[in-house]
């Protein structure tokens, strides 16, 4: 490799990791800290080399973190590999074991890049380290797009790889930048970093096994497309970049129409019906999105929206999820948790009240809130209770106040608006055999007072 060459690959390198650590400045983070995911191959390798170089020239803290999945009979050879380089270079080395749940080959690739970026995610939180950089090239750039159009994905997944995120999901922080300054580099580029430097690397049996697609597509389709279209690296990454800018403006819209739509938490149909269905689909994936719900496939989504706008305005309509349901009420739409029978099967929790601001049930999922007012339970009554939380049992009734009359709370779930599947899973507060409170209602009058003395009214949240 000339020295012009190499200088053009160490440039390119040197102006994308500036990017990237301006996106870092710019999320808040102030530290000289970086690190890099160093696996010991041919790639992290590269990489190794061209950012000692840089954090040296811009006086950095430089951090390698490697993770050992007990895959390979070689392991154990890597990690000593890779520390015993750290230790020539004078880098801060650091590493995880990891254990891989799924054996499967059809499993066992997602499951060991999940353990193995929630162990990257920990070192970097353990050391303070606010932004983590991979070795992926333009090579693998291109295999995730041709992966991608394989699966049928849409412009989301056509996006490929960002030269820099935070890859909540997989770091397991949301603080944390995930970098990739090697995005527009070919991993020929690297190839000849790596030989020209004599820089000794690993060699990994499994990137061999054509078991896995990803290897499959490297070793079997790309030479091919290679022979015959020259170059096609480059034009897979220029329509990643194309479809990111894509997916922005649909992010962008997304946005829009969200706030447009939103109730609280929940959706509005009657506002929903005034976009067109694809407009409609682009909302809620950034609406699953934002809930942690993972992405339905179009065909679910086509059904969702469809039985969503069709129900009639008093339909108790529930599409099952694999993470949550999706449920209609009175023209709003709401995402729920999907709860295990005995949920809601729930015994009575027995507690006193010390004066505390909140107690937290974890059987319930959700806190208490005691807060001083006006007009309430006397404080010292309330403290010499025996009080237990409960679920409805039937045949409850509530007074919400002298003016009005006492009725089930059933009816005055309906009076409330509150919908049929969250009334299963409000609490009562009960002192002994009275009723004090009913979330979703409100407290009983019986035992509110405004005479002298501290008072206070009970409130209910969910986590």
């Amino acid at each position: 490799m000339s020295n012009k060459n190499i200088a053009a690959t160490q440039s390119e390198f040197e102006r994308a990791l500036g990017e990237i650590r301006t996106r870092v400045s710019l999320s808040g983070s102030t530290t000289q800290k970086i690190a890099i995911a160093y696996s010991g191959g041919l790639d992290s390798a590269a990489l190794l080399h061209l950012l000692r170089a840089y954090a040296t020239q811009h006086e950095l803290e430089l951090f390698a973190f490697h993770v050992h999945h007990g895959l390979s009979a070689n392991a154990d050879q890597w990690l000593a590999h890779c520390e015993q380089q750290c230790a020539e270079l004078n880098v801060v080395f650091d590493a995880r074991r990891v254990q891989i749940a799924n054996q499967e080959k059809s499993g066992v690739e997602e499951a060991a890049r999940h353990s193995r970026y929630a162990a990257l995610g920990e070192m970097c939180r353990t050391h303070d380290v606010p932004l983590l950089l991979t070795a992926h090239h333009q090579d693998d750039q291109a295999e995730t797009v041709m992966l991608q159009l394989l699966r049928g994905s849409g412009v989301a997944g056509l996006s490929g790889m960002d030269s820099a995120n935070h890859a909540a999901d997989l770091l397991g922080d949301a603080t944390l930048l995930m970098g990739r300054p090697l995005l527009q580099l070919a991993r020929a580029d690297l190839e000849k970093i790596v030989t020209s430097n004599a820089i000794a690397f690993v060699e990994d049996e499994s990137n061999l096994d054509p078991r896995y697609a990803r290897n499959a597509l490297r070793h079997q389709v790309m030479p091919t497309l290679a022979q015959h279209f020259p170059g096609f690296q480059q034009r897979f990454a220029r329509t990643a970049q194309h479809a990111q800018s894509a997916q922005r403006l649909l992010i962008e819209l997304a946005e829009q129409d969200l706030t447009q739509c939103l109730d609280g938490e929940c959706l509005d149909i009657t506002k929903l019906k005034n976009f067109s269905a694809d407009r409609i689909d682009n909302m809620l994936r950034y609406w699953f999105g934002l809930r942690g719900v993972r992405m339905p496939s179009t065909s679910w989504l086509n059904e969702m929206r469809t039985q969503l706008l069709e129900a009639k305005h008093d339909a108790q309509l529930c599409v099952t999820h694999a993470d949550c349901h999706i449920r209609r009420h009175r023209d709003r739409v709401f995402i729920t948790p999907k709860l295990a029978p005995e949920t809601l099967e729930q015994a009575p929790v027995a507690f006193t009240w010390k004066g505390e601001a909140s107690i937290h049930f974890a059987e319930f999922s959700g806190t208490l809130f005691f807060e001083k007012a006006e007009q309430g339970i006397a404080a010292a009554w309330l403290g010499s209770q025996a009080l237990s939380l409960q679920l409805r049992s039937g045949g409850e009734r509530l007074k919400p106040a002298w003016n009005r009359p006492t009725k089930s709370l059933k009816y005055h779930y309906q009076a409330c608006d509150v919908p049929a599947w969250e009334r299963e899973r409000l609490p009562l507060v009960f002192a002994g055999k009275q009723l004090l409170f009913a979330a979703g209602i409100g407290m009983d009058c019986h035992q509110l007072s405004s005479e002298a003395g501290p008072h206070i009214q009970i409130r209910w949240q969910f986590d």
